[in-house]
């Protein structure tokens, strides 16, 4: 499940915080800890819910925007919660993010040329063609998605789905025989 939330005048009070939350997967978890945030003042930008390796959890990331105290007092009331098994504030973590997207877009006989260089500067993937759209599938950072989507707006998007963001920690970093890290 993903949901997308997207109003994103940044204010100075606020900043954007990444958790990653492992629950039991059980119905209701979702609905309880989405009741955490109501009534908060901030914003939640994306939910990214799936299932884990183990089929028994699931992994939630929640990309949300607010003044630190209450980002902060949401991690703490999150670890509280019975079905959560861990939270994870991303922040200072080294990780990994990524989100997905769909577009259809408009396509003729000249634009096809002019699209495909946009899709293959970007390392997208044409999924779908018909003679007046194409489908076109990018995964990448926020940042990316989001000047892809400028780029095809040039086009005429008929359709879109953006997923939210994902995340996951890096590997830690190893020390060879000569002090160096890999």
């Amino acid at each position: 499940m993903n949901i997308r939330f997207s109003d994103k005048k940044e204010n100075k009070m606020e900043q954007t915080k990444t958790i990653v939350v492992t629950v039991e997967n059980q119905p209701g978890v979702l609905a309880r800890i989405a009741g955490l945030f109501s009534g908060r003042a901030f914003n939640i930008d994306s939910l990214a819910v799936g299932e884990t390796e183990d089929p028994t959890t699931s992994r939630m990331t929640i990309v949300a925007r607010g003044d630190e105290l209450v980002l902060e007092q949401i991690v703490k009331q999150l670890n509280k919660l019975v079905d959560v098994i861990k939270v994870v504030d991303m922040a200072g973590e080294r990780c990994l993010e990524r989100e997905l997207v769909l577009i259809r877009v408009n396509v003729d006989g000249k634009s096809k040329e002019e699209l495909m260089n946009i899709v293959n500067i970007f390392r997208a993937k044409v999924l779908d063609v018909s003679n007046e759209t194409f489908i076109v599938e990018l995964s990448g950072t926020d940042e990316k998605i989001s000047g892809f989507v400028e780029m095809m707006k040039s086009f005429g998007i008929k359709e879109m789905s953006r997923t939210g963001t994902i995340a996951m920690t890096r590997a830690k970093k190893i020390k060879t025989n000569s002090g160096k890290e890999q």
